[in-house]
């Protein structure tokens, strides 16, 4: 119950339901009250925030940041294990395996095949329950898309209950202990996961995958024209925020609650 509160609150808050919701009040003052001046502030300040939220230069300005912590892994350090996390997904088997991954998990198991072919002596780990009445989980879409690619299935190892990343990191302790391992997630979302599996007592080193913040050139109309895919990135910069504060305020509680404390 309370993950599911969770999920919901912290997707209204995300940047397009949050600014329509912005946006709904104040056209409702400007139809039902005296409110006028009020309404049109509301109308006029959530339109301008989704407009820059929508543009290439302000969007990837805010994302960078969160990206820039961890390069992309090309060391040589041999690992016997690789975890993938989860991310989003949908299940028809009418489809081509990797169609079944959505936004950020495609690239994460593309990473995390990229690196099993630099160690292929490695287990490769992939995270993530059932979403909602979904008969197949998280993890063992991603796998099926892995052994699409060709990984053997003796080289994977599927973990289906963990809701969150907090939960992956709990159960991937039951598999590997203390030994280092690659963790392949979305670049933005990396350090948080770092943070999670080193308050679990584990050695991950980051392999970040699906880095989205733009700084090559672009053609100009690409930066000057809204989209959606530059608001989704806007949309990652808001989840992980809320994310790193929900984790340091549980970390201050935890601690707070510690004997002698």
């Amino acid at each position: 119950m309370f993950f599911d509160l969770k999920k919901l609150l912290g997707g209204l808050l995300m940047p397009l339901p949050l600014l329509l919701l912005v946006m709904a009040a104040g056209i409702l003052l400007l139809w039902f009250s005296r409110w006028q001046k009020s309404g049109k502030i509301l109308v006029s300040l959530s339109w301008m925030l989704l407009l820059l939220l929508s543009l290439q230069p302000v969007a990837d300005r805010l994302l960078l940041p969160l990206e820039s912590h961890y390069p992309t892994w090309n060391g040589e350090q041999q690992v016997d294990f690789i975890v993938v996390l989860g991310g989003g997904y949908t299940f028809n088997p009418a489809w081509a395996p990797s169609s079944n991954l959505i936004g950020n998990s495609l690239p994460r198991v593309a990473e995390g095949v990229r690196q099993w072919r630099r160690h292929p002596q490695a287990t490769l780990i992939f995270t993530g329950a059932a979403a909602g009445k979904n008969p197949v989980s998280n993890g063992q879409v991603a796998a099926s898309v892995a052994m699409s690619l060709g990984v053997p299935s003796d080289h994977i190892l599927v973990l289906d209950r963990p809701r969150d990343t907090e939960e992956e990191a709990r159960a991937v302790r039951q598999i590997i202990n203390q030994q280092p391992f690659l963790l392949v997630t979305s670049a933005n979302h990396m350090v948080r996961a770092v943070n999670f599996f080193h308050a679990a007592g584990l050695k991950p080193i980051a392999a970040p995958a699906n880095q989205l913040a733009v700084t090559s050139p672009l053609n100009v109309w690409e930066r000057a024209i809204p989209s959606p895919l530059w608001l989704s990135h806007s949309d990652r910069v808001a989840y992980e925020v809320m994310g790193q504060a929900w984790q340091w305020l549980k970390s201050g509680l935890s601690a707070s609650a510690e004997p002698g404390k």
